[in-house]
């Protein structure tokens, strides 16, 4: 036993990790996607706290890499008005079931999906960055997923700009959604240990893709973040409704 955990399912937690840290060191998001709903599987009482930690813990890893190309401005709009949606998502934690927030994300994404796929296109204006960001504080907070809706607006965006943008987004996004389960008394201290434990895989991982980003056209990374924000919405369906 490791902090609590057996170690065969610390093994199945390190796999996902691994997978979720290359995937999102590539194209910018999909640590979450992989790692939730395994940890919830096999270690339900980690989450969300264990992936909003590694949420924070890969982003700092990946601006080692690269810190060209931040959108700032874009950012503030983001990161402001994710604080109130955090505060929204502690409400709902206490108000709703797991099922029915699960739900109620995952229609939402693969909404926004369906949209991008056609021939409306989703601009980064303030707007929509606030909106994004709002929507990403509540799923953040309530399912441990909360980058869809920043990284639909983003989507267009150059792949170097797409990646950083959204490491910082992750990074500061994360931390205040674990403040805001602190304050609320929702914080387990075993899990954010945990995430120290698995801080090598997160390292591995982040090397691998790295090492894949040239592999990839830059004409695939929309589609890469479409099809990993469509996954992300279809296991929370699942997941809720199983």
């Amino acid at each position: 036993m490791i902090l609590g955990v057996s170690l065969p399912v610390l093994l199945l937690v390190a796999l996902a990790v691994l997978v979720g840290a290359l995937a999102q060191s590539l194209v910018g998001l999909g640590l979450a996607l992989v790692s939730a709903p395994v940890v919830t599987l096999v270690a339900p009482r980690l989450m969300p706290e264990l992936v909003l930690a590694l949420a924070i813990l890969l982003p700092l890893l990946t601006l080692l890499h690269s810190r060209r190309g931040i959108d700032w401005p874009g950012l503030g709009w983001v990161l402001g008005a994710r604080v109130p949606g955090v505060a929204v998502g502690v409400l709902l934690l206490a108000a709703f079931s797991d099922r029915s927030l699960g739900v109620a994300v995952g229609v939402m994404v693969l909404l926004a999906v369906a949209a991008s796929l056609g021939t409306w296109e989703l601009r980064a204006s303030r707007p929509t960055l606030a909106t994004a960001g709002f929507l990403s504080g509540v799923a953040g907070t309530t399912t441990s997923i909360g980058g869809p809706p920043v990284a639909l607006v983003y989507q267009r965006r150059p792949p170097e700009q797409l990646r950083s943008t959204l490491a910082v987004f992750f990074a500061a996004g994360a931390a205040l959604s674990l403040a805001g389960l602190g304050l609320a008394g929702r914080l387990h201290p075993g899990s954010l240990l945990l995430s120290v434990v698995l801080l090598p895989v997160l390292l591995l991982g982040q090397v691998l893709g790295v090492r894949l980003q040239g592999h990839l056209a830059p004409g695939l990374t929309r589609y890469a973040v479409l099809a990993l924000c469509a996954a992300s919405a279809l296991t929370l369906l699942v997941r809720s409704l199983a």
